[in-house]
This record gives C-alpha cells, sequence and structure tokens, in this order.
C-alpha cells in the first residue's frame, strides 16, 4: 500500500493524501510536480525511475489506512543525475 508522503523531498512543499501536484517513483519517493517537471525532468533522482502521478486514495480508504506523516527531505536539495 502506497505511504502517500506528506511533502516533497526537493523543496518540502506540503503534498497532501488528496493532491494532484503529487509524483512518485516505483519505490515512492516523493516530489511535487513543479519539482519532477522543473528540476527533475520526470526522473526520480534517487533510483533513476519515471516520476508519474500519485493516485489520490478514497475518503473511505484514508480513514482506514491514513497517509504517512512521516517527512522526507532531502536536505542538499535535488538535482537532476544524482541517483544513487
Amino acid at each position: 500500500m502506497l505511504s502517500l508522503r506528506p511533502n516533497c523531498e526537493c523543496c518540502d512543499r506540503d503534498l497532501p493524501p488528496e493532491s494532484r501536484e503529487a509524483m512518485i517513483c516505483t519505490f515512492e519517493c516523493t516530489f511535487c510536480a513543479n519539482c519532477a517537471e522543473e528540476r527533475l525532468g520526470g526522473i526520480c533522482p534517487n533510483c533513476s525511475g519515471e516520476l508519474v502521478r500519485r493516485p489520490i486514495r478514497p475518503a473511505a480508504m484514508l480513514a482506514k489506512y491514513p497517509a504517512s506523516t512521516e517527512r522526507v527531505l532531502k536536505p542538499q536539495g535535488c538535482a537532476r543525475g544524482q541517483a544513487a
């Protein structure tokens, strides 16, 4: 099940579970649409995977399976080509 992380790893922008601006890779690294497109060119800087729009969890399921509250942030910021 997706953890629905609450923020962009690059700029720390809030990304609530209902946000259509959240982008994820297959490892659930999470970025806002602006950082994903403008800074990262649609590629995850952690794994080099494709960034796609995160799906919205229906409200009833969100109540049963809440989103994560753990914030992940790259203190050095992020840029294309940082994948390990």
